[in-house]
């Protein structure tokens, strides 16, 4: 049954709002404890899975709260801990009771501690760190205990402090061996940055930042960190159900209408600091091109002044720092994907929407061509579906193609995190007859199949479709569909991101009768769920490719695999519908292309690159020897260069913008620029060279096809 999806969210968020004026009243002088009542109600109602919260649960809670708020194991002691723990297993009971005696406890304990720690670190900067001495320092924070005394976390802090303090140390003894060949020498006539400088200051940077770093801390409130706690509680149930403070849903709101000013990346919380987890199409980062997904941001700083060392900072926090008005300057220190440090200075700047649409490339290869379509998300204008949106931009797009001569087609889905479900169902019946595309289940267990009715087909030449690890959501669905159809070949990572849930945003005001405490924020719900039309989730397995072609991320956790508690791949019973009759030999196709990719060069080199990064993130024994930290500096450079080839392969492609862009070349010399930019980077991709061969394989077939009189036919 095909259901209009809006439809089906409306009434299902009525139904979760009527019920708790019917159920049950909200009566708390208390805001915290109201927003705990609230909230744990929402989840329990509209949670598409809701938890059972119970022991195992309070648990959960328990160690993850202590994480959140103290991931370096720097503030407190194992005797703290050992407090807590006395309501290690009653915090279920203290919420549904609301009652918040443990977060009050380790708060309280917190803000103790803290204020303890600037003695520490004070003291600890007071004497010079020996870079001769040899010993190292554990990164996974995780596998350490909490320390026994006030001596133990002093040595805890001392440690991490020469840690922080090495690269500063490197960067300004790098520096001053530079200056010594020059011959440039200070404003005492010193030779500049002696070794016993370079440690001084760089013991001075680092209190620099810290004192920074609490001066923030300083002015949080205590409510700052309650949103914390209610943020433990709501995790538990999955990932992508969140709680948005007030200020924080302004945020929610302005980025879901792509009105934001920062650096066009979305964040992920580590241990070691920021990992960037998503690259926005038209934003700073993706425009500078030096930072990529599964880089560390450690420090951040504004516009050339000392930078505030982010490790131990809330998410939120960090983001504070790095977000700013648009034209401002932000600094970045950056561990990368090879481990390797950075520093890269944005200037931060609203996305650029008009980068985020779809774009199109003709592909020439002898007198063969073929069309490329690159498509970041699946956009829509929520207000007017009509005004612009993915599915019809894409159909702009194909029929252009078609019109220069195309004879295969690519669909570029790789980093595309998804977006309306509307428009992919629209998309997938410019490829298909018609049919089921994807099947979604509410809470209630029932199942809507959405399909396209439409018995057109724009497009029924060859077709492959590429995706990587953060090819997430609508893009697995519409490749989900396309693979089960046999309409298209997929190409690229093992697999993709893996999320197969819907979420929703509900504002916790229109559920209270009358409220005191002015504006309580929303919660984003996971709702429902997304399934393939041959019944397989998309949920934490994502969409398998047919041809598995590897890259940098092959051997690194991302997607939904590597967040807390995602919920489980599961199958419904599919859907109807019938294999595509075209022109395909599907299964050799993808086995001549398994062939090649087994023999090629670039392949193997880009597999090998993959096993030294997770290597590199593997290590988590840091020395903290200058001369070893010097060595295994130099040998990680030598790797690096080594694999700097990837980027100078030449596919021998050529490619070239359509006719209605060169025509807007002549009065735009920006999108010039940007399109030459694009094509240049297109033809080193051997992923875009590999689905070219694809689409020989699927033309030869589609030939042979024509000769046999087996060719689909095609209308519109």
């Amino acid at each position: 049954m095909k259901r209009n999806l809006a439809y089906v969210l409306v009434v299902m968020l009525i139904a979760v709002a009527s019920c708790s004026f019917t159920n049950k009243t909200f009566e708390n002088d208390d805001k915290d404890k109201l927003l705990l009542d609230l909230i744990t109600y929402v989840l329990e109602k509209g949670h598409y899975e809701p938890k059972n919260i119970n022991d195992d649960f309070s648990a959960n809670v328990f160690e993850d709260f202590i994480d959140v708020i103290d991931p370096t194991k720097r503030y407190f002691l194992a005797t703290d801990i050992k407090e807590f723990e006395q309501y290690k297993f009653q915090i279920d009971d203290q919420i549904k009771n609301t009652d918040i005696t443990f977060f009050n406890m380790v708060y309280d304990r917190l803000i103790e501690r803290m204020d303890d720690a600037k003695e520490i670190y004070s003291e600890v900067l007071k004497t010079p760190f020996d870079y001769n001495e040899n010993e190292s320092i554990s990164i996974k924070y995780e596998n350490e205990d909490f320390v026994a005394n006030k001596a133990e976390l002093k040595e805890r802090w001392r440690k991490q402090l020469k840690y922080a303090t090495l690269g500063t140390y490197d960067s300004k003894i790098a520096h001053a061996e530079k200056d010594n060949v020059d011959g440039v020498f200070d404003d005492h006539g010193h030779e500049a940055h002696s070794p016993e400088e370079a440690e001084k200051e760089a013991r001075a940077s680092t209190e620099s930042t810290l004192d920074e770093f609490f001066d923030f801390i300083a002015d949080l409130e205590r409510k700052d960190w309650f949103v914390q706690y209610i943020n433990t509680i709501v995790d538990e149930f999955d990932p992508h159900t969140f709680y948005f403070a007030p200020d924080d849903k302004e945020k929610f709101d302005m980025n879901m209408s792509g009105k934001f000013e920062g650096i066009g990346a979305r964040l992920q919380k580590k241990p070691e600091g920021a990992k960037i987890v998503e690259i926005i199409s038209g934003g700073p980062v993706w425009r500078d091109a030096r930072l990529e997904v599964g880089d560390q941001i450690l420090k951040v700083g504004q516009n050339g002044e000392e930078s505030i060392n982010i490790v131990g900072m809330r998410l939120d926090d960090a983001i504070k720092l790095i977000k700013g008005a648009q034209g401002t300057i932000v600094d970045l220190t950056v561990r990368k994907v090879d481990g390797s440090l950075e520093e890269v200075s944005l200037t931060r700047d609203v996305v650029e929407l008009e980068e985020s649409y779809a774009k199109s490339a003709n592909i020439i290869r002898g007198d063969e061509k073929f069309g490329l379509i690159n498509l970041p998300k699946f956009y829509v204008d929520f207000e007017d579906y009509s005004e612009r949106n993915a599915a019809s931009d894409v159909a702009k797009e194909v029929e252009r193609l078609k019109q220069e001569g195309a004879e295969g087609l690519i669909l570029d889905l790789r980093d595309n995190g998804g977006g309306s479900l509307k428009t992919v169902v629209e998309m997938a019946g410019l490829f298909i007859k018609e049919g089921p595309v994807v099947q979604v289940r509410s809470s209630s267990k029932e199942k809507d199949v959405y399909e396209d009715k439409d018995e057109r087909i724009q497009w029924s030449g060859p077709l492959v479709i590429l995706v990587n690890e953060l090819s997430a959501s609508a893009s697995e669905i519409l490749a989900a569909a396309m693979q089960d159809y046999k309409r298209a070949v997929v190409i690229g990572s093992k697999q993709t991101f893996g999320k197969g849930t819907v979420q929703n945003v509900i504002p916790l005001d229109n559920i209270v009768r009358s409220n005191e405490h002015g504006d309580l924020g929303a919660i984003k719900l996971t709702t429902q769920k997304f399934y393939r039309i041959n019944g397989g989730s998309t949920q934490l397995e994502g969409v398998k490719s047919d041809v598995v072609v590897p890259d940098k991320y092959s051997y690194i956790d991302l997607g939904e695999r590597d967040q807390s508690n995602p919920l489980k791949w599961d199958k419904i019973t599919p859907a109807e519908y019938e294999i595509w009759d075209g022109y395909i030999d599907y299964d050799q196709t993808i086995a001549n292309s398994k062939k090649r990719m087994a023999v090629n060069p670039q392949i193997k080199l880009i597999e090998e690159n993959a096993q030294w990064l997770k290597a590199e993130q593997e290590e988590t024994e840091i020395s903290l020897n200058y001369e070893t930290y010097k060595e295994e500096k130099v040998k990680d450079k030598e790797k690096s260069n080594y694999f700097k080839s990837l980027s100078e392969y030449d596919s021998k492609l050529t490619f070239k913008s359509l006719k209605y862009e060169e025509a807007l070349f002549t009065k735009d010399s920006v999108l010039r620029e940007k399109r030459n930019r694009w094509h240049k980077n297109l033809a080193k991709d051997v992923y875009v060279e590999e689905a070219v061969n694809v689409l020989q394989d699927l033309k030869m077939n589609n030939i042979k096809n024509i000769k046999n009189g087996k060719l689909a036919s095609v209308k519109g």
